[in-house]
């Protein structure tokens, strides 16, 4: 018999973005070129706590995210539209997304390789995709890991150098930034003539 998978964010919605709060807009702002014309995907975007300091840079905000109770958060905020989908099936046309961002999530994906396609599928030519993650070297990340291990969670942890090297392959040109606590930017830009 197979056991039923336990909604963990389902169980953290009603307090998420009081514990997981985003103080990092304007950096995101500025390594996606915004403002842009375009819409912005917030890729396993929960709450919508990220695509929040986004909506006044883009016409469109799309937020989507497999748990329903997190996305019913995202769609009261103004802007903000709430799509329940898994990042490894996106349901968006290819190439429809001007700039996409998955902010603590990468991590969470089921298939990252299939997810990490699935978003360069969708994004435009001149399009830039920025993924932050936080760094699995450091001791209270680490911990974090065993925790959601414990949890039952499918968490898989990879450190930034990793996934700058799953972009190539995907045709994006790719670049690693650090925060001072050593949390991993990875920009991933399509050239406009791919």
């Amino acid at each position: 018999m197979k056991m039923p998978i336990l909604d963990h964010f389902g169980l953290l919605a009603p307090h998420y973005d009081r514990l997981a709060s985003f103080r990092r807009g304007e950096r995101m702002a500025e390594l996606l070129r915004l403002p842009t014309q375009g819409s912005i995907l917030d890729a396993a975007g929960g709450t919508g706590r990220v695509a929040q300091h986004l909506a006044p840079h883009s016409g469109l905000i799309i937020v989507i995210d497999v748990s329903r109770p997190m996305l019913q958060r995202a769609a009261v905020k103004p802007g903000l539209l709430a799509v329940q989908a898994e990042v490894e099936n996106l349901p968006l046309p290819r190439r429809s997304q001007a700039r996409i961002v998955m902010v603590d999530a990468f991590h969470h994906l089921r298939d990252q390789d299939r997810a990490l396609a699935e978003m360069a599928r969708v994004l435009e030519p001149g399009g830039c995709l920025v993924i932050l993650e936080p760094d699995i070297r450091r001791l209270g990340v680490r911990l974090i890991a065993l925790v959601e291990r414990l949890l039952l969670m499918r968490s898989r942890f990879r450190r930034g150098e990793d996934i700058v090297r799953m972009a190539p392959r995907l045709g994006l040109a790719s670049r690693l930034e650090r925060d001072a606590d050593g949390s991993a930017w990875i920009v991933l830009e399509r050239q406009t003539d791919s």
